[in-house]
């Protein structure tokens, strides 16, 4: 006689042994499926997601003018505002979350577009302009983790408010501390692919005569000097003036700076990125929202750019200086900032440009998807533990 159908054996327990080995199987099996889809999902949300988003952005199309120069554009991002959070405001979950936003954004685009080179205008850090020493040093190393670069692609930043402070914060400690770190001169002029860029110290463009705002002023004015020297190279009246000057290129700058240039009210921009309605009735106040009026004046009069790229307000919006000059205010970079953020694309050559926006996943599309995982997970959990209760009470029955 078979040990296992014998009434000795049904006794015992060898077929409930049998049997409960066959539900272990299948509790691990169940929860491998449990495990696996939960880790699938995750990945999804926090890895996966920013590749298929900014997959879908592409560099724009540089039209051609007859003079338009024969060398290779340059491939430029354009973002702003990344605040950092510090040791003062920031939460560890909210410092967490937001920095791993951005660091993969950030990455996917550099892996996805490949650009030559990257500006951030400004407000690098949340807590800069109160950082001691010690969180100074430890919010850079995590914004060099955060915002590391291949060797093909360069880093360039712009000063902002919450770097070093506001004008009345604002000390020269600050300020060196920030250009010491990242290489940088305020009012210096970049030249790549016969392209002049002009970084702009704007925190220091008020006018009051300040220590600061007299050196911003001066780098500003030679600047100036140096670009109108190139562009009018050869005319009589210049060439005692020019004399000793370094040459540029004979194209008209791009101006990056931090604050906008003077204008009433965000009233005039649209877009899905640009301010809400409420926020768009109020007026900007100057030196605190955007530069004066006689400020903006004195940088479109010395600089002549033909293109103006800022940040400050955390949301999107295009204005014309003089009827021809455009600015792009480019929106925060951080989630904290806004619920869509983004970043510019630029084709740009000595002679001509083209941009494009480039938004990141939305806030609410993520939190949507976790959501309905989350629930789809708990009711697949409720049916299986309902099943497995329903399985047991039948078996336990008497025959």
């Amino acid at each position: 006689m078979d040990i296992a159908s014998s009434p000795r054996s049904k006794r015992y327990g060898y077929i409930e042994l049998g049997t409960g080995k066959a539900s272990l199987n299948k509790r691990s099996w169940f929860l491998l499926k449990f495990l696996s889809s939960l880790f699938l999902v995750v990945w999804f949300c926090e890895f996966l997601v920013y590749y298929l988003v900014i997959m879908q952005c592409k560099w724009p199309v540089l039209k051609s003018t007859p003079d338009q120069d024969n060398a290779s554009p340059l491939k430029a991002m354009f973002l702003s505002d990344t605040h950092l959070l510090g040791a003062i405001r920031g939460h560890w979950f909210d410092k967490l979350r937001r920095e791993w936003q951005m660091e993969r954004s950030y990455q996917s685009a550099l892996w996805l577009l490949q650009p030559d080179i990257v500006f951030i205008l400004g407000d690098l850090f949340d807590e800069g302009k109160w950082s001691n020493t010690k969180s100074w040093d430890e919010d850079v190393a995590r914004f060099r983790r955060m915002f590391r670069h291949p060797p093909h692609t360069e880093l360039l930043v712009v000063v902002g408010n919450h770097d070093i402070g506001f004008h009345y914060e604002m000390t020269r400690d600050k300020l060196n501390r920030f250009e010491k770190t990242f290489n940088l001169t305020s009012g210096k002029v970049v030249t790549r692919k016969g392209i002049n860029f002009v970084l702009v110290n704007s925190v220091a463009l008020e006018g009051d005569n300040c220590a600061i705002c007299r050196a911003a002023e001066r780098q500003i004015i030679e600047a100036s000097l140096k670009l109108n020297c190139s562009r009018m190279r050869g005319e009589p009246p210049l060439l005692q003036n020019c004399r000793g000057v370094e040459p540029l290129p004979p194209s008209a700058p791009i101006l990056l700076q931090h604050y906008p240039l003077y204008r009433k009210s965000d009233s005039e921009c649209t877009g899905e990125d640009s301010a809400s309605q409420d926020e768009k009735n109020n007026l900007f106040q100057e030196r605190y929202d955007v530069l004066s009026h006689e400020a903006s004046e004195k940088l479109l009069w010395l600089l002549q750019p033909r293109l103006i790229l800022s940040g400050h307000t955390h949301s999107a919006c295009k204005v014309l200086h003089r009827g021809r000059v455009p600015e792009i205010s480019v929106p925060s970079f951080s989630w904290r900032n806004r619920n869509n953020p983004s970043f510019i694309m630029g084709i740009i050559t000595a002679a001509n440009f083209s941009l494009e926006k480039c938004f990141l996943p939305t806030e609410n599309s993520v939190i949507l998807i976790y959501t309905a995982a989350g629930t789809l997970l708990a009711f697949y959990l409720v049916f299986h533990s309902l099943t497995t209760y329903l399985t047991y009470s039948s078996k336990e029955k008497p025959v």
